[in-house]
């Protein structure tokens, strides 16, 4: 069933289709919108905000990462020095009872004197042996509480760059669904009493080249693939019925003619 102003007599490449002149030069109004439309969607998909909300993203997760690891450090080294002040502790006590028990001169026999005295160089030596540990538990449970809280202030910084740029980015994305919306609105009306084989061929070579489905012949070259018809080609087109639909001979688009095609 033939639908108005367009006749199919052939089959695709092949085809002859009969659309009217003003239906084809409609459809490079509609073709310019549609580049627009790629346009937006390809800043859509390449904003400066989503390539750094990447890159912060990954990074957020490797910070996060290593602040969680420092946290189990510094728990271990928490129990570790809580044990190291205990067996300081432990050891300074016995030694105050020893240091006590010399202090009251309840230990008079010499031998036992003699043991409690050694003993008590012996704690001396363990206690300071004990301090060193303690000392050298505080210092990476320091370290490793700073390194815990300078990484913490980038997961900060890091957060709060990331809530910036995500409303920008969605600012932005905004902006663009508004144009696109706007564009599409404009085709919906270019497109409404357009014949549907025209739009439907229009479409299958936009998806197939690229997005550029109609292309105007301007000074006898192809808008589509910019090559420049040789006079046999020329010769042809210009034979062809004004209703005829035109295809390039080497890109295969919709070529649209006008009084600039230099025919």
């Amino acid at each position: 069933m033939d639908l108005p102003g367009l006749r199919r007599e052939e089959d695709d490449r092949g085809a002859t289709l009969k659309a009217d002149p003003f239906a084809q030069l409609k459809l490079l109004d509609v073709q310019e919108l549609d580049s627009k439309l790629d346009a937006l969607r390809h800043q859509a998909a390449n904003l400066p905000e989503v390539a750094e909300l990447k890159e912060l993203t990954a990074t957020r997760g490797e910070l996060d990462g290593r602040v969680r690891d420092l946290r189990v450090q510094v728990d271990d080294l928490t129990r570790e020095q809580r044990k190291a002040d205990a067996d300081v502790e432990q050891v300074r006590t016995r030694r105050v009872r020893d240091q006590q028990r010399l202090d009251s001169g309840a230990v008079s026999h010499p031998k036992e004197l003699q043991r409690l005295q050694q003993e008590m160089v012996s704690l001396d030596r363990r206690i300071a042996e004990l301090e060193d540990v303690e000392l050298e538990v505080m210092e990476k449970l320091e370290d490793a509480q700073q390194e815990v809280a300078t990484l913490e202030e980038q997961l900060a910084e890091t957060d709060r760059r990331i809530a910036e740029l995500t409303e920008a980015r969605d600012a932005r994305m905004a902006g663009l669904r508004e144009q696109a919306g706007t564009i599409r609105t404009d085709r919906a009306a270019k497109v409404g009493d357009m014949p549907a084989d025209l739009l439907a061929l229009y479409d299958r070579l936009r998806e197939q080249k690229g997005g550029v489905g109609a292309a105007l012949l301007r000074a006898r070259r192809c808008g589509g693939c910019s090559l420049e018809l040789n006079s046999a080609e020329l010769a042809d087109v210009a034979k062809k019925p004004s209703d005829e639909v035109v295809r390039c001979d080497e890109c295969g688009r919709i070529l649209v003619r006008t009084g600039e095609s230099g025919l």
